[in-house]
């Protein structure tokens, strides 16, 4: 004797409707992943940004000290007036102070002894930085020659430099030399 099946258990078993609900799940499922991907990639964004933007400070920051660190190991007594100015243009704070305070005596003494310093910065590197200061030692030599010497004399810096921002540009507060 056959057992007659109700309505409802046929249509369950119907092929047609198992695809559709497959289909809607699956779909379901793609717009979840989907979500977590947009969520995944909205969250990594920023710290991203945030990373660039400090490299990009960094960069800036290095690329400033080590022009100011050549600025300041670079002088020729036929171009005094224009290379003091470089060191002045990248000064702020104290060390501008301190540096036009001595400028006199520093183009006395240079121009009396014909004096011309090419300086190199070999490496630097910053020690501490935020948002608007950091502390950056520089490893510069320089090549002097004057009159009282055919040969040229090398001297060796190992510069400790603070720096603060100025609107877009990184500015030396504070120049010392260390061991």
């Amino acid at each position: 004797m056959a057992v007659a099946r109700s309505p409802e258990r046929v249509r369950s078993r119907d092929p047609r409707r198992t695809s559709a609900s497959s289909r809607v799940l699956a779909l379901a499922g793609l717009a979840l992943a989907a979500v977590a991907c947009f969520v995944m990639i909205a969250m990594t964004v920023p710290r991203l940004s945030a990373a660039e933007h400090r490299e990009q400070r960094r960069t800036e920051v290095l690329q400033a000290a080590r022009q100011q660190a050549v600025n300041f190991t670079t002088l020729d007594y036929r171009e005094l007036d224009r290379d003091l100015g470089r060191v002045l243009d990248g000064a702020t704070g104290e060390f501008r102070s301190q540096f036009e305070a001595g400028t006199e005596d520093l183009s006395e003494l240079v121009a009396a002894n014909e004096a011309v310093s090419k300086g190199e910065v070999l490496e630097a590197g910053i020690v501490s930085d935020d948002e608007d200061s950091a502390r950056v030692l520089v490893v510069a030599d320089s090549s002097v020659t004057n009159a009282a010497s055919d040969q040229p004399q090398e001297r060796h810096y190992r510069l400790q430099m603070d720096l603060v921002r100025d609107g877009d540009r990184w500015l030396v507060s504070d120049l010392q030399f260390v061991g």
